[in-house]
């Protein structure tokens, strides 16, 4: 069964672009070797992130990413079953937090800061479909 899951989690401290290359790497290369396709947001001290592919699998996954010391107070913010995975060129994209993202950021956030903790799953999905479309991603 082809999944689709959105968390959040707090960085546990300052990331720097090195930091960020790292992660981006290492995603891209394990979840192209699981079959794993999405996306990742950083903004605000704030990892969204969302995964397709295999439950199991993907599942899996989060539960090793809960590990990693780089994340606090996570949370699963949208899960549910697809027909098609939306991200399937990527194994990684990642989306930050540049002058040029902060509007679409802000557009979706419910106060001055993004925080997706907050958002609902509409808002949640309809901030991927306009990311997919209008954003440069890293990746």
């Amino acid at each position: 069964m082809l999944i689709q899951l959105t968390y959040a989690s707090r960085t546990t401290g300052n990331l720097g672009p090195a930091d960020i290359k790292d992660i981006l790497a290492a995603s891209q290369r394990n979840n192209a070797r699981l079959g794993v396709t999405g996306a990742l947001c950083l903004n605000n001290g704030i990892f969204l992130q969302q995964l397709e592919g295999d439950r199991e699998i993907v599942h899996a996954l989060y539960h090793r990413l809960l590990l990693a010391s780089r994340h606090r107070d996570p949370a699963i913010l949208d899960f549910s079953e697809i027909h098609a995975r939306r991200f399937g060129v990527w194994s990684m994209g990642l989306l930050s937090s540049t002058e040029d993202n902060r509007n679409l950021f802000l557009k979706y956030s419910s106060s001055a800061s993004f925080d997706p903790y907050g958002m609902s799953t509409a808002t949640l999905r309809s901030f991927f479909d306009e990311v997919l479309g209008n954003v440069r991603w890293i990746g």
